[in-house]
């Protein structure tokens, strides 16, 4: 079996009829964000067909510009991967992440390609040998995958109502999107423990917004409202900053969905800049995220996987990974974006009780919409 094609499709979901035909396709948040968001669900899909006429997909989280990954898997990994065994899939990692290193690229959009590359390798592996992907991957940890579901933190009354309806769904855990101020944030988690009553985890994700002295004194108050992490709370390139604020609080400080690579986060964890650590499987990919879960048990560190804005390949990658590893503690999901993600499916993931349970279909266990995906992809 050999490599004879590897295709990129840039996506854009319309999920804002209104602003279809705004430019620029994303929006400038409010002063204080130091994101752009774009008005739509945007993703890269990698499509890999073989000479037995296997075919995998994967997919590279790219989120404002799709087109930028599906540049760099034509003309940087798709050299590389043609004419080779899919089953060296470690080897090929190596081979794509190398053929760049030297010039600095190594991590950012060129790892994001390479990620969606690798997951479709492991598709193909998976529908090869009739097995899904966490059984070749390394084995089946558990059976369920346990979720949390994210809701905005606007005010009191909008984020217990959206609590409300997800405790409902069966969801174990719910995190709150905030940038507010110290005591706004603190009015609306501490509505949302009373409404939601002691056994479900609260988490709180600033985002990056907050300084290392604010985040310690807004971690405090979260303690006492009994908030399981404090997630991405200050600048990601102050590692220094982040364990100081680890150290500081009783409570648990995730970070990671910006690192691809466990060389980005070996001073991480040497330092114990974070309690809990969150791969993004459609940035690390398959491969790469099992290091980084191997390289976290090290320093016995769980890991709860990063979705974001990943569509539903991302989703489906991220719930063979969170099979196989030991430190896996809980899975992002956002229920309502499901089905829009699902668009290019005629087979998707589905939650049970506020879990996706594990079957035996082959490789990631998702159908692709061929037409859809087609339909679905930005004109160059």
């Amino acid at each position: 079996m050999k490599i004879t094609q590897v295709e990129a499709f840039a996506l854009r979901f319309q999920t804002d009829k209104s602003s279809e035909q705004q430019e620029p396709h994303y929006s400038v948040s409010p002063e204080g964000w130091r994101s752009i968001y774009s008005r739509h669900h945007e993703t890269t899909v990698v499509r890999i067909t073989t000479s037995d006429g296997v075919v995998g997909y994967g997919e590279a989280q790219s989120p404002v510009s799709p087109r930028t990954s599906k540049t760099i898997v034509e003309d940087l990994c798709r050299p590389i991967l043609v004419g080779k065994d899919p089953f060296d899939v470690e080897y090929l990692w190596q081979r794509m992440f190398t053929s760049m290193r030297e010039r600095g690229h190594y991590t950012g959009f060129f790892v994001d390609a390479l990620a969606g590359c690798d997951i479709a390798l492991w598709d193909i592996i998976g529908q090869a040998t009739g097995k899904p992907v966490h059984k070749v991957l390394g084995g089946r940890y558990r059976d369920r995958i346990p979720l949390y579901a994210g809701i905005g933190g606007t005010t009191p009354e909008a984020a217990v109502t959206q609590a409300t309806k997800y405790v409902s769904q069966g969801y174990g855990g719910l995190k709150i999107h905030t940038t507010h101020e110290r005591a706004e944030i603190l009015e609306i988690v501490a509505a949302v423990r009373e409404q939601v009553g002691p056994q479900v985890k609260l988490m709180v994700d600033l985002h990056t917004q907050y300084s290392v002295p604010a985040a310690i004194m807004l971690g405090r108050g979260l303690e006492e409202l009994d908030v399981l992490w404090l997630e991405s709370p200050t600048a990601p390139e102050d590692i220094p900053g982040q364990a100081a604020l680890a150290q500081a609080l009783d409570m648990s400080v995730a970070i990671g969905e910006w690192t691809r690579t466990r060389y980005e986060l070996r001073e991480v964890f040497e330092r114990r800049a974070c309690d809990i650590t969150m791969p993004d499987i459609a940035r690390t990919g398959l491969t790469e995220g099992k290091r980084i879960a191997s390289l976290a048990d090290t320093y016995n560190i769980p890991v709860t996987p990063h979705i974001g804005g990943g569509g539903i390949l991302s989703v489906a990658a991220t719930i063979q990974f969170s099979a196989v590893i030991p430190n896996f503690l809980i899975m992002e999901h956002s229920p309502d974006a499901h089905e829009m993600k699902g668009q290019i499916t005629t087979r998707k993931p589905t939650v049970e009780d506020g879990a996706f349970v594990l079957d035996d279909l082959p490789g990631l266990g998702v159908v692709i919409d061929t037409e859809a995906l087609t339909a679905l992809a930005i004109e160059d």
